[in-house]
């Protein structure tokens, strides 16, 4: 991925709140990173904190590995790369900060579902020009757990939470939306393709009960602009400690 955001990329972005984006990583991108999610896994993880990671309910298989900025070399370079930060910056409106780089694993049999939720309520941030990039290491089908987006909703602003006592998606929507399904934007992708979803944009997934894992690799921007929203931050904190790691 080396091309700049089109105008068309961009208009869609704002208007509709998600873009997919084919062949955002290349076939041996998505291998070299692949292999260095399973050796950190198998090699570093059992040393870091406890807040780097989140288990599925059989309290052993990886649910989400946090703060891989922090903790990996190599994906804090992959989430710093120049042209990366330049495809996102006409989309965070401003000069572009590496906020976090982390998995939703979703593993075979056991991977769990994600309640309808935005992702301001976790990053608290003003105003809202901060986003996902969300791409895909395993393909991701109809069946094993696609994320749904509703298209447009970011522009309805942040709306009422409630804890979801979900490990590692601790708040959801008080009121979750009812649009149909087959009026939301399904997020099917290649290994190497991405979306790209704006903070307010509401979203959830199902669980992944297929025998293919369905591996996302995320990597979060906001602009420099952006600041700390101390009430919301309040009530991340509250049920992030209701429901750790969150």
């Amino acid at each position: 991925m080396t091309v700049a955001a089109s105008a068309s990329v961009v208009e869609e972005y704002h208007r509709q709140g998600v873009v997919r984006i084919r062949g955002f990583l290349t076939a041996a991108e998505v291998a070299e990173a692949w292999a260095e999610l399973d050796r950190y896994i198998r090699d570093d993880l059992a040393s870091k904190p406890a807040d780097a990671r989140t288990l599925e309910k059989d309290d052993k298989t990886v649910r989400n590995l946090w703060r891989l900025e922090q903790h990996s070399d190599f994906f804090r370079r992959l989430g710093e790369r120049t042209d990366i930060r330049e495809f996102v910056r006409p989309l965070v409106k401003g000069e572009p900060v590496l906020a976090a780089v982390e998995t939703f694993n979703k593993p075979a049999l056991v991977g769990s579902g994600v309640p309808y939720h935005q992702d301001n309520a976790y990053f608290c941030q003003t105003p809202p020009d901060m986003l996902t990039v969300w791409i895909a290491i395993d393909a991701v089908t109809q069946a094993n757990g696609p994320v749904y987006f509703i298209p447009g909703s970011h522009h309805a602003g942040l709306l009422p939470t409630t804890p979801s006592g979900v490990r590692g998606n601790s708040i959801g929507l008080a009121d979750p939306p009812t649009v149909p399904l087959d009026q939301q934007f399904c997020g099917l992708l290649a290994p190497g393709d991405a979306t790209i979803h704006q903070c307010e944009t509401i979203h959830h997934s199902a669980p992944n009960t297929t025998p293919h894992s369905r591996l996302g690799l995320l990597l979060v921007y906001r602009g420099a602009h952006t600041q700390t929203d101390p009430t919301l931050k309040t009530t991340y904190l509250a049920a992030a400690t209701a429901t750790p790691p969150a």
